[in-house]
């Protein structure tokens, strides 16, 4: 049962988390202190509830905070062996843990124990960063606040920042708080509610004081030629850009992106200012240990051309990576983990917005807000002052931290289908929409795309949301509207890996009875359909240069003569034979083209639901119902054919397990014989 001062520490970590002016995702930590009975001994124990390491405060659940004993975890100051072996200190608050432990303890934990009130806080928000990566950051403390805050100089987040602090809050009763110079604040109060209101005053007063004394042209002059494009422009520029650079930010190991035009990026691009900023970097760890030490900055005006543009995004990328391995060649020792990648994790377009990329979709959407959070520091800072962010080697003590990389050591095996963005058409019921969720859970980024919208949108909020999955419509006859859905995926993922080309439909007659309407139907859908749609993949894949695959669903009929099937079984054909071609064509771009041929699939499917499987059962003889085992009595294995079962060959084709694989149609019939592949 959760008692009062972790029910309280949890509500007020929720709010303060829930505004991102405040602190960013998974940035900052809570805490709390009070006493339980110890169920071992019945006696009253002294406990310390903190948020965990890799927590988030909007979202923070009771098991999402680490529990300690607060007498053994102060005890540790007698056993400190210095700032030189202070991250030693970690694995010893495993020794302070009270039962479980709860989350495991993060480095900041130190900062909550020691520090004597009874509700901490630490944060990051952008307007006590800007007071923090001021030139004259004490001196504005001093200014702003008086007595009330006090400054710390930049220390590395650990066991000795924690003591600095206690010492702070112990030498000035009167303090509510400090400005942690280079990082963020820190707060305390006797009660929660106290605590919190410390926090928002400060982050408040240092809000008021940019905004009454700050210079209206924090970022500089306009730069002509650099303001934002019309959305229409900038929104086309950025599809056409964005194959390009996920490519190239993925030149270590692929990434997943994400595309900003927030109004606050436009704004700092398009000032003279923003080349100086940007060579700066950000700040705050937690800023750059998801942004690198610094973006890469497109230098040409918004208006250059898409060709000119590229061109120098590809000399920029080069000199991007020989400039990180000098930074890294500069502060390695002997000691220091691997360098991790030398591609950037943003790049700044100017007139067009902000590309950031991670390991997932939520990875790459946080970074670019925790960049958008530096250009609020930025402006903050250069508003009342000039920014001056901690030292270069400062930041590579810490995105090389021993303790960085045990962490990420920690994380879990990636999926097969990881960094992965697939598009998959007529995936709002049936067949597709089973591959959308088979992909989804390999970990790959999904389009669902659908001529019906809200059943699209729908099973995208079925598979997780905007991190995972959007849905767009799409008509695939419709070449605009397939150039639309591509572009969709683009800007909502970076790029594109996978195309599944499945919308479909079936309307059985005999050709006596197969009317010119009914022929150019289902041809327009699926043979003219997908190879629209392969087509503007296609361009995408060839841009990103990181290869990809493209998955036909045709079927069993492409090379079987069945009865009444004339105008779908033809389309069907012309589809398998569209593999083989799309296969010879783009395999120097390392595109992977391949075939899967079902067998009728009866449960689920929008197909046989929209009146094709009376028309077959009719055909067959049987009734409607008994379709489905009628297919599979045909068949060698005696088997129905599920949509999953379609979707578990995509996923295989698909993995790095049939990376030499392509031209290959895949029956997943349960053994029709007349269908096998001569």
């Amino acid at each position: 049962m959760t008692n009062k001062t972790v029910a309280d520490l949890i509500a007020r970590s929720n709010r303060l988390g829930a505004d991102k002016r405040n602190t960013n995702f998974a940035g900052g930590n809570t805490s709390a202190k009070g006493t339980q009975t110890d169920p071992v001994t019945g006696e009253d124990v002294d406990l310390l509830w903190v948020k965990g390491s890799g927590g988030d405060l909007g979202t923070l659940t009771e098991s999402g905070l680490a529990v300690l004993r607060l007498d053994r975890m102060r005890a540790l100051v007698q056993s400190y062996p210095g700032v030189d072996r202070e991250d030693e200190m970690v694995a010893a608050f495993d020794y302070c843990l009270h039962g479980k432990g709860g989350a495991a303890p993060s480095i900041d934990t130190a900062m909550h124990g020691l520090v004597d009130a009874a509700h901490v806080d630490h944060l990051h928000p952008d307007s006590g960063i800007a007071i923090a990566t001021a030139a004259d950051g004490e001196a504005l403390t001093k200014d702003i606040f008086g007595g009330k805050v006090v400054w710390v100089p930049w220390r590395r987040p650990g066991f000795q920042l924690g003591l600095d602090i206690a010492a702070v809050k112990e030498a000035n009763p009167q303090a509510v708080g400090t400005i942690l110079g280079g990082h963020g604040i820190t707060a305390w109060g006797a009660t929660s509610e106290e605590a919190e209101a410390n926090s928002l005053w400060i982050i408040e007063t240092a809000e008021a004081y940019i905004r009454d004394n700050g210079r209206q042209d924090p970022f500089g002059a306009p730069l002509p030629g650099y303001g934002p494009l019309p959305e229409d422009q900038r929104r086309a520029r950025a599809a056409a850009l964005a194959p390009v650079i996920r490519g190239l930010a993925s030149t270590d190991k692929p990434q997943v992106g994400h595309f900003t035009d927030d109004p606050a990026v436009l704004e700092f691009l398009g000032h003279e200012s923003h080349p100086r900023l940007g060579a700066l970097g950000t700040s705050c760890p937690d800023h750059f240990l998801r942004t690198k030490v610094k973006p890469l900055v497109l230098d040409l005006p918004a208006d250059a051309s898409i060709g000119d543009s590229i061109s120098r995004l590809r000399e920029l990328h080069a000199q991007y990576r020989a400039d990180y391995q000098a930074y890294y060649d500069r502060h390695a020792t002997h000691d220091s983990p691997a360098i991790r990648g030398a591609d950037p994790a943003i790049v700044l377009v100017p007139g067009v917005g902000m590309f950031s990329y991670g390991a997932n979709k939520q990875t790459a959407r946080v970074a670019g807000e925790f960049y958008l959070n530096a250009i609020n520091v930025m402006r903050g800072a250069e508003a009342v002052s000039s920014y001056a962010p901690i030292e270069e080697s400062e930041k590579f003590r810490i995105e090389y931290w021993a303790l960085e990389e045990a962490k990420l050591a920690r994380m879990p095996k990636p999926k097969s289908h990881a960094t992965r963005i697939a598009l998959v058409t007529g995936a709002a019921s049936g067949i597709g929409k089973a591959i959308a969720t088979r992909l989804a859970a390999e970990g790959a980024c999904v389009v669902i795309a659908d001529l019906d919208l809200d059943s699209a949108q729908a099973v995208a909020g079925e598979l997780g949301g905007p991190d995972v999955a959007i849905g767009v419509r799409a008509d695939v006859t419709s070449e605009d509207q397939v150039r639309a859905a591509i572009d969709a995926a683009v800007l909502a993922f970076g790029g594109l890996d996978l195309v599944v080309n499945n919308a479909g439909l079936s309307i059985s007659k005999p050709l006596l009875e197969t009317s010119e309407k009914d022929w150019d139907l289902q041809h327009n859908v699926m043979a003219k359909g997908s190879f629209l749609v392969s087509k503007a993949a296609a361009r995408v894949l060839i841009d990103q240069e990181m290869g990809g695959d493209i998955i036909y669903i045709s079927s069993k009929n492409s090379v079987f003569a069945g009865p009444n099937n004339i105008a779908y079984s033809a389309t069907k054909a012309d589809q398998a034979h569209q593999v083989r071609l799309l296969a010879a064509e783009l395999g120097e771009y390392g595109v992977k083209v391949n075939g899967i041929n079902p067998d009728g699939v009866v449960r689920g499917s929008g197909i046989f639901a929209g009146g094709w499987g009376a028309k077959r059962a009719a055909v067959y003889g049987v009734p409607e119902e008994e379709l489905g085992k009628y297919y599979a009595q045909r068949t060698l294995l005696k088997r129905e054919v599920l949509p999953e079962n379609v979707a578990n060959a995509v996923a295989v084709l698909t993995s790095v397990d049939m990376s030499h694989t392509t031209g290959l149609h895949v029956p997943v019939d349960a053994g029709v014989a007349a269908a096998f592949l001569r």
